[in-house]
């Protein structure tokens, strides 16, 4: 049964790029590994609702909580691709699992988060019964280098905006950071690893960054 590595982090540190050339990397040394990428846009209910959330499309307001329902919705709809990948590979690299909701949802909140950040993970490993992954790995880089990084990404599918719902909310994202920093701390859903995504206010390299990973991941060439 193949390792689940979840990369995490704000938007804007590089997650799909370091994802994908972990992905890359392992499977040049040897091991068989797959990328699952959420959310699932264009692939799932709760991946399109999302979408159109983030999209600035919902004709009604969508809640901390409604909007972790649509997130958990989206990993429920893709369970057995999950559970297929972990038992045909020897790695699954998520760009963003569950941790991402809990961090996105919680920095919403004025006051304490940990209720909700507590709800959250009850429900997508407890009632649906998603794979606690077995290493998180954070992403962390200040949101000044996110911001540029982010209108250098490709059309989204979802939005022909520079920035989404989330990524426009600089507020937000500083929130953000803070929020996955306490999950990390404190342990939830498993094992975490902080990798520093820039070094004296640059972007590190990806093939660095990736083999900073692969060290806490633990394998070696076959």
């Amino acid at each position: 049964m193949g390792q689940l590595i979840a990369i995490e982090g704000a938007d804007g540190v590089g997650k799909a790029t370091t994802a994908g050339m972990l992905c890359e990397t392992l499977n040049a040394m040897g091991h068989s590994a797959v990328v699952i990428s959420f959310p699932r846009y264009g692939h799932t209910v709760g991946g399109v609702t999302i979408g159109r959330f983030l999209a600035g499309d919902m004709p009604v307001p969508v809640t901390p909580k409604a909007a972790a329902v649509l997130y958990a919705l989206d990993r429920l709809e893709s369970r057995d691709e999950i559970l297929k990948a972990r038992a045909t590979h020897d790695v699954v690299v998520f760009d963003r699992y569950v941790a991402s909701n809990m961090a996105y949802q919680g920095a919403k909140l004025d006051g304490d988060a940990g209720d909700l950040l507590a709800w959250i993970a009850a429900l997508e490993t407890g009632q649906f019964a998603l794979p606690v992954p077995d290493l998180n790995i954070y992403l962390d880089t200040p949101w000044d280098l996110a911001r540029a990084l982010i209108l250098q990404k490709a059309q989204r599918s979802y939005t022909d905006r520079s920035f989404d719902e989330h990524e426009s909310d600089a507020a937000l994202q500083l929130r953000v950071r803070d929020m996955y920093a306490r999950i990390a701390q404190a342990g939830l859903l498993g094992n975490w690893e902080t990798v520093q995504a820039s070094a004296d206010g640059e972007m590190r390299a990806s093939a660095t960054i990736v083999a900073e990973i692969i060290g806490h991941i633990g394998l070696d060439a076959r």
